[in-house]
């Protein structure tokens, strides 16, 4: 393997070309298809391989950047983006940003904090992913049992239980101005519950250090009811200026490794226009269970790379990259399998349609 080894000039190691394009391809399908930027695999596998941290900050934000443009590009020519939101966003999530950022600061004069940041994120994984894992196996399947049973019909009544109630409730909140947003479906919210939502959402990935796309995809889904599909695009629309942000802030400072990310991209470039294309295929709560089992799996890579920082064992450090990348890989090529199976139907749908009769 030391033949596919280049030297990185800027990072100052010696890295292999095939694992560089692997990553790349890997953040490129699971940003597409989720909407999330992928930080969160990027980051801690080109730190865990060999990569300083700033330096895996850096180039993993050039990579997530240029490959959002592509993911954004097939969205918007699918009609999966609401540009308004995605603008309103903007405007309270770098605040929201800011003020996480700078909480971490302070606390860092106290002490070390790393463990309270990572005990935090391995709750708030946990919690999320579990709640999403209960909507789908419980609420879901109870409120479509209710409405096939009033209806008859299950893809009408899918289509009804894909807002969440708890976006229901925050749309009766009578605050002044209140706005629409069509290419959602919403026909009536308050302004200042979406700013606050982004001010959340920001504050949040300031204090655990995410992507933005991480944290809000479920907010999207769950608290301003968007449909999957269109809170997929929207947060890569999203995450799109928040990585160029980030690019520019470690380009500046040095701590980009232009040639990785490059190679990255030609990877994750490919990736991106799958990722975009299976959501096509794949339905509303199917998407969001893979990402509720893709984060709950995260979580575990963050708990081994914990007790690598308690321990110093090595092999602690390991683990977390094996599960790192084995948890995106699965779930990649999950995703690559379904949209083979779903886009085989929509191109031979008889074929499928004897096979399901016998």
């Amino acid at each position: 393997m030391n033949l596919f080894n280049i030297y990185l000039p800027v990072a100052g190691i010696q890295f292999n070309v095939l694992l560089l394009i692997i990553i790349g391809f890997c953040v490129g399908v699971l940003g597409g298809f989720f909407g999330v930027g992928g930080g969160w695999i990027v980051t801690p596998a080109l730190n865990i391989f060999g990569f300083h941290i700033a330096f895996a900050i850096g180039t993993g934000n050039a990579n997530i950047f240029g490959q959002t443009i592509g993911a954004v590009k097939k969205h918007h020519k699918m009609g999966n983006i609401d540009w308004k939101l995605g603008s309103l966003s903007i405007i309270t999530s770098v605040i929201g940003l800011e003020i996480g950022s700078e909480l971490i600061i302070d606390l860092e004069k106290i002490g070390d904090i790393g463990l309270i940041v990572r005990c935090t994120y391995i709750i708030f994984l946990v919690g999320l992913g579990s709640y999403m894992l209960y909507d789908y196996f419980v609420l879901h399947t109870r409120q479509l049992k209710i409405l096939e049973e009033k209806i008859g019909n299950s893809e009408e009544s899918k289509q009804k239980i894909d807002r969440s109630k708890m976006a229901e409730k925050l749309y009766q909140l009578n605050i002044p101005p209140m706005i629409s947003l069509p290419t959602s479906g919403i026909e009536r919210v308050s302004l200042w519950v979406i700013l606050f939502i982004f001010l959340c959402t920001g504050f949040i990935s300031g204090f655990l250090g995410v992507g933005g796309g991480f944290i809000i995809i479920p907010a999207l889904v769950y608290l301003i009811g968007l449909p999957t599909i269109i809170a997929i695009g929207t947060s890569c629309m999203i995450v799109l200026f928040s990585s160029a942000y980030g690019c520019l802030t470690y380009a500046v400072k040095g701590r980009v490794e232009v040639i990785a990310a490059i190679i990255m991209l030609i990877g994750a470039s490919i990736g991106a226009q799958i990722g975009a294309t299976a959501v096509k295929y794949i339905k509303g709560y199917g998407i969001r269970l893979l990402f509720a089992i893709m984060i709950i799996l995260a979580s575990f890579s963050v708990i081994t790379e914990q007790l690598y920082k308690m321990t110093m064992k090595q092999y602690f450090q390991t683990l977390a990259g094996i599960v790192l990348m084995g948890t995106s890989s699965t779930i990649v090529l999950i995703i690559l399998f379904r949209l083979l199976i779903e886009s085989r139907k929509e191109t031979n749908p008889r074929k499928f349609r004897c096979i399901k009769k016998t």
